[in-house]
């Protein structure tokens, strides 16, 4: 599903350049549930970003579904991420100026979906993480754990190919970051795929494969069970 080969990302400081990833080569396969880990500053962050389509300087070859993902232009990218892509950012990336409710409609909105089965499904997600109290609220009214909830949701509701979570429970508290992550694992067992960054242990076992980076390089993959549906 997931292919990349001899990806790297540098920054340039005039002559010279500080590598942040070092020649990855990295498969994931439809239905994988991975955890990305390693020390602050490894590259993990850059990595999934890399993956996810948000960043694009970058040189290697990244290859997604049936897609030459290096040879597409920005908007092509772009596209593809809102089709196929949910993404729970580390430091949630609500819109600002709109509503817990509009925040969770607009995944819905890339992909098409008719008005009133929108109204229906974001109903479900607020009902579900026990936000309706807060659906006309702006995210600055919000505590940082109530946002991130936010944040899970817009990137779940959609039911997208691949889930992408930067430290998705770091701001919850352990029940919930426990309840987070069996919902992760329900979906991925339903056949979605998982990349998440984590410094948590007990987060990490809940996937298939563990990937560990150190300095922008990959230095050991560690499998643990069996995918939800591999090669899917």
């Amino acid at each position: 599903m997931i292919a990349l080969r001899g990806v790297e990302k540098a920054v340039k400081h005039g002559p010279n350049a500080t590598y942040i990833l070092r020649r990855i080569n990295l498969d994931i396969a439809a239905g994988e549930f991975v955890s990305i880990m390693g020390p602050s500053g490894a590259g993990k962050s850059t990595l999934l970003h890399l993956i996810g389509l948000y960043d694009s300087e970058w040189t290697g070859e990244y290859r997604f579904l049936d897609f030459e993902i290096h040879k597409l232009n920005k908007a092509k990218r772009s596209d593809i991420y809102k089709q196929y892509f949910g993404f729970v950012f580390q430091s949630y990336h609500l819109l600002d100026n709109l509503t817990v409710y509009e925040n969770l409609e607009i995944p819905l909105s890339y992909r098409n979906v008719r008005k009133a089965e929108r109204e229906s499904i974001v109903a479900d997600a607020l009902d579900r993480f026990h936000m309706v109290g807060k659906k006309d609220l702006f995210p600055n009214q919000l505590s940082g754990g109530q946002q991130q909830l936010v944040a899970i949701a817009r990137a779940m509701i959609a039911n997208p190919k691949v889930l992408l979570a930067d430290e998705p429970t770091g701001n919850l508290h352990s029940s919930q970051g426990r309840e987070i992550m069996d919902m992760f694992r329900r979906l991925n067992d339903s056949g979605t795929t998982i990349v998440q960054v984590t410094h948590s242990d007990q987060n990490a076992a809940y996937g298939n494969r563990i990937i560990e980076i150190s300095d922008g390089w990959i230095t050991n993959e560690t499998h643990s069970r069996s995918p939800a549906a591999a090669d899917r």
